[in-house]
């Protein structure tokens, strides 16, 4: 995948702390690395990432900071049930909060690099 076609697209991986720790270790050194957010397991990522967040998800994808009110008005649905699906966005690191205290998800696509190997 060229840079130009990789514009605006985040990696949802697996990856374990030593792999993250390496990747940090590299982009300090100054290798350009994608934007990316890494989970332990493919259990926790899709723990954390049900349907209704995948959803919020779409919703936000390169629309610029937006309230939670926002947010559920775009998905159809309650603002205290989205509030909590995004408290939850928040905490994994898959949504930023803007300095105005709305919450952003700054990438137009999501790629999926996960293995799942045989027990």
């Amino acid at each position: 995948m060229s840079e130009a076609d990789s514009a605006g697209t985040v990696i949802f991986d697996v990856a374990s702390r030593e792999v993250v720790s390496r990747r940090a270790a590299a982009a300090f050194g100054g290798e350009a690395q994608p934007p990316r957010i890494s989970f332990a397991s493919a259990e926790l990522m899709f723990t954390v990432m049900t349907a209704k967040r995948w959803e919020i998800l779409r919703a936000m994808a390169g629309a610029g900071p937006m309230s939670i009110r926002e947010a559920a008005r775009r998905v159809k649905r309650d603002v205290k049930a989205v509030h909590g699906d995004v408290r939850a966005l928040l905490n994994a690191g898959v949504l930023r909060k803007a300095e105005d205290g709305r919450v952003t998800f700054p990438f137009t696509a999501i790629r999926i690099d996960a293995l799942v190997e045989a027990a």
